[in-house]
């Protein structure tokens, strides 16, 4: 009896744990977002219109001035007044830093023609013999490729089960193996720190062998 309890009450843990988080997520990114309504004047509040405060107005308005934001951007006289503003940015000391760093790596991971994340890679960390999944950022430059011989990548190693800090490193790309597998796959595979593994059947089963190789794993699998 005492067994068949626990297993219930994990069970029951399994289905509310993720539910409860997803939800407490949502609600803080709605209170976030909900704040941003402090901005307007007054009388174009929910409260002083309705008579009471309407939740998620915030998402609403935060998602009509990102788009908008876009569209004067898109323009001839919105990048005129885009490039004026990170000229004045660019000339306060401090603000010039951060912005300019965090610029460029929003740049790399948002923009459409970047290639941030876009690939799951299999790699040897954190010694020979221990592998782990990284992501392809990019390669090496600056006055770092004049130190370096053959053809290196830069991969960044996500930490389970919060992927959002993680190590860099250049590795050689006869090091690095490409894995057939979908950036989604990866983070959910890294964040369940293994027990969500991606499906082995169809085109999800790491690199692409040679004849050769396929042949033999043919015969070892017989």
């Amino acid at each position: 009896m005492r067994v068949r309890l626990k297993k219930y009450f994990i069970t029951g843990l399994l289905i509310w744990v993720p539910l409860g988080i997803t939800l407490w997520v949502l609600d803080l990114l709605v209170s976030t977002m909900d704040q941003t309504l402090r901005l307007l004047p007054e009388q174009f509040q929910t409260e002083s219109w309705l008579g009471f405060h309407v939740p998620g107005m915030g998402v609403v308005m935060t998602f009509i001035v990102v788009l908008g934001t876009g569209l004067v951007a898109a323009n001839i006289l919105g990048q005129r007044l885009l490039r004026f503003w990170e000229n004045v940015l660019g000339r306060i000391p401090v603000v010039k830093s951060i912005y300019n760093s965090v610029k460029q790596v929003s740049d790399t991971l948002f923009s459409s023609g970047g290639h941030a994340f876009r690939k799951a890679l299999l790699v040897q960390y954190p010694r020979e013999g221990s592998w782990t999944i990284a992501f392809l950022t990019g390669q090496p430059g600056g006055d770092v490729v004049n130190h370096l011989h053959g053809e290196y990548w830069s991969v960044y190693v996500p930490t389970t089960p919060n992927p959002t800090s993680g190590f860099f490193l250049m590795m050689p790309k006869a090091d690095v193996i490409e894995l057939d597998m979908s950036v989604d796959e990866a983070l959910k595979y890294i964040i369940s720190m293994g027990v969500v593994s991606p499906d082995r059947n169809g085109r999800r089963n790491g690199r692409v062998l040679s004849k050769p190789d396929a042949a033999r794993q043919q015969s070892v699998n017989q």
